[in-house]
């Protein structure tokens, strides 16, 4: 989730927390866990927002998504959160709703 090498930054760890408290109201029950050099965010065991080792978050990418998020992470099927979007807990929970339910798509295939 980070760059090769690249160290776990208190910024990563911050935005992490933020997260997961913010999405709360989605599903109850949200965490983040270290993984691969920055965090997962899940919902109910599924995985649908990580946050890179500098401190990026994502979220999970449906088919509709693709214009909302011009930055991806590499070859993952998750984009960059707009820092707009970051800023607005209810638009980022709408948002949130729909990469989990992506996540949860993907998943089942």
């Amino acid at each position: 989730m980070g760059v090769e090498g690249a160290r776990l930054t208190a910024s990563a760890t911050h935005t992490a927390d933020a997260l997961a408290t913010a999405l709360v109201p989605l599903a109850g029950a949200v965490t983040a866990r270290k993984m691969f050099g920055g965090y997962g965010v899940f919902a109910d065991g599924v995985m649908f927002a990580l946050v890179d080792s500098q401190g990026a978050a994502f979220l999970h990418l449906g088919a509709d998504a693709d214009a909302e998020f011009p930055e991806r992470h590499g070859r993952m099927p998750y984009g960059r959160i707009p820092d707009e979007v970051m800023a607005d807990g209810a638009i980022l929970l709408a948002w949130a709703r729909r990469a989990l339910g992506a996540a949860v798509a993907a998943k089942r295939r």
